[in-house]
């Protein structure tokens, strides 16, 4: 089979790389992909150019259309290309709106009975401010109600805070919502749907923070590992009854089914889970450890989720353990140099997976072109192996600026320790 994956991201090359690691694909195209794509292979079409989407699809013959961005999704490119006759993986855009309005997602939510954290929707700037004065207790969370590329939620621990975050980022025709903080340990539970089932994946947990002990701002990603050991069997079949299912029956029951990757970032204390927010496609950089535990073949799932065969397929991972480091330019997540050339990839052995982000071939070059540069990955037995196997190839690395966190796992090492 043939398969296009839109998008350039760690995650894009993580997807293709599964496709054809695991036989699913004799050819995976990637629009408009990175450096690590071979040249045959990637396709210069911007994530929101439909109609160039539909030509190649239809000039290279392409089976299958894997959409990994959210931007795509919440604009319609499912919606315009299974118009036009493509199979594609992902929510239509009406379902996108789980990810696309935060206000949407918290309502479902609220109707179906998912645990979330208690919140109050403001119309009007100013009545938002006054309620912010009137308050006594922080910490506080104000979310934007769309998408803001990982700016549109502050956690406040102060009025000064607050209102900082306000006047900085809510203008007076902007939805917001403020809603209680939610103290605890995060992770991230993925599922595939159909539009009935939901199969979920084990979990992984992400690391935002640009610095080690999680300091520093927020990033999209500096690293992650899987299985996370806060979502047991337990947790994991608690989340799967209350949580991912209940939303993809109050989808059904909306009018609105939801077919592609259900991801829900949720935070566990004392036994209780809650919905800090959902996703609607696979995370980054928790797709680049996921893949790898995954058993049997990645299309089969797919086409089984587009085909609504779900209910008849069993999903299940590896006993392994993986994680992801990411290595970011220099700067990041702030103003960075690009154009950089990356020294030692040749040097790395063949047990461990880089997944390009931020790159682009100059002639025989691997240079820079983003924050977020590489993602290295390693497998092993346990946790502790994983960890000091992708620590002990990282220095064969480098580009002028590159900096990573030492401590990815730190969590459930801690725990071990």
């Amino acid at each position: 089979m043939r398969y296009l994956v839109i998008g350039s991201g760690g995650r894009e090359h993580a997807i293709a790389w599964r496709l054809l690691h695991d036989g699913s694909a004799t050819e995976v195209y990637v629009a408009p992909g990175n450096g690590g794509i071979d040249d045959r292979y990637r396709v210069a079409i911007a994530i929101n150019d439909f109609e160039s989407m539909y030509t190649f699809c239809k000039s290279k013959s392409i089976d299958v259309v894997v959409v990994g961005p959210e931007a795509p999704l919440v604009n319609g490119i499912v919606d315009f290309l299974h118009n036009k006759g493509i199979r594609v993986f992902g929510p239509t855009a009406k379902a996108a709106q789980l990810e696309g309005s935060k206000l949407f997602a918290k309502y479902i939510m609220q109707k179906y009975n998912v645990p979330t954290a208690q919140f109050r929707e403001f119309k009007d700037k100013n009545d938002l401010l006054h309620y912010i004065e009137s308050l006594t207790e922080y910490p506080i969370v104000i979310k934007l109600d769309g998408l803001a590329a990982g700016k549109g939620v502050g956690v406040c621990n102060t009025k000064h805070d607050a209102i900082q975050f306000i006047n900085t980022m809510v203008n007076h025709d902007t939805r917001v919502f403020v809603e209680d903080f939610c103290a605890g340990e995060e992770a991230s539970v993925l599922g595939i749907s159909d539009g009935n089932t939901v199969l979920p994946f084990i979990a992984a947990q992400d690391h935002k923070r640009a610095l080690d002990n999680d300091e520093g701002p927020n990033t999209g990603g500096m690293g992650a590992y899987a299985p996370a050991p806060i979502v047991d069997s337990r947790i994991l079949g608690r989340v799967h009854r209350e949580i991912l299912q209940p939303v993809i029956q109050g989808m059904n029951k909306e009018g609105i089914p939801f077919a592609g990757i259900l991801y829900a970032g949720i935070i566990i204390k004392d036994g209780m889970i809650k919905v800090l927010e959902f996703n609607v496609r696979f995370g980054d950089p928790e797709t680049q450890v996921l893949l790898p535990l995954l058993n049997g073949k990645l299309g089969d799932y797919i086409n089984a989720a587009i085909d609504g065969t779900l209910s008849s397929t069993n999903l299940s991972f590896r006993n392994k353990h993986a994680i992801t480091v990411v290595l970011a330019s220099g700067g990041y997540p702030g103003s960075y140099s690009t154009g950089l050339p990356i020294h030692g990839l040749d040097q790395i052995h063949n047990d461990i997976l880089i997944f390009h982000a931020g790159t682009k071939r100059e002639g025989n070059t691997i240079v820079t072109n983003g924050g977020r540069v590489l993602n290295v990955t390693a497998i092993a037995d346990s946790l502790e192996e994983a960890y000091n196997k992708v620590y002990s190839v990282i220095p064969l690395l480098s580009f002028e600026g590159m900096h990573y966190r030492k401590d990815i796992g730190f969590r459930a090492l801690k725990k071990r320790a």
